[in-house]
């Protein structure tokens, strides 16, 4: 009995607890993603290994802490490069950081967009998308995605 006493208020503060925390991220905008750079990295036989670098705005009252990245790029509607990353930083209120995340795009990744792209013309939009979310605990995971077109080059096979 004076054990059930002790626990009532401490389920219902910890439920309290919760719910509070869960309405803090229910109202939060969208990040604004920009991809603004490639660099090449070393990679294993066949693969293809690029740092991605990403201009994360947010444009939220309150920081985004994180402690780990992921990351894949779509191209027609198909997987081209995949990464992932632990690396931690925040994201601060109204402001922006830049995040580099290694992806890789495996040989079959690749050998698949090039039979793909054999069918493509100049001037021809190709859709792309990118998803991916920064982690920051157990109620702190933020996704985002961005989608888009880009023209196939004129010249190019």
């Amino acid at each position: 009995m004076p054990l059930t006493r002790l626990l009532r208020p401490l389920l219902a503060a910890a439920l309290l607890a919760s719910l509070a925390a869960c309405s803090t991220f229910a109202n939060r905008d969208p990040l604004h993603i920009d991809l603004v750079g490639l660099e090449p990295l070393p990679g294993e036989g066949l693969e293809v290994r690029f740092a991605v670098k990403l201009r994360i705005q947010n444009p939220n009252e309150g920081s985004i802490d994180y402690n780990g990245v992921a990351l894949q790029l779509d191209v027609n509607d198909q997987p081209l490069a995949r990464g992932v990353s632990d690396q931690q930083g925040s994201v601060p209120r109204f402001g922006e950081a830049l995040i580099s995340v290694p992806v890789t795009i495996s040989a079959y990744s690749a050998m698949r967009q090039a039979w793909g792209a054999s069918a493509y013309q100049a001037g021809q939009s190709v859709p792309f998308v990118v998803r991916g979310k920064l982690a920051s605990g157990l109620f702190g995971t933020v996704r985002f995605s961005d989608s888009g077109t880009l023209d196939w080059p004129a010249g190019a096979p």
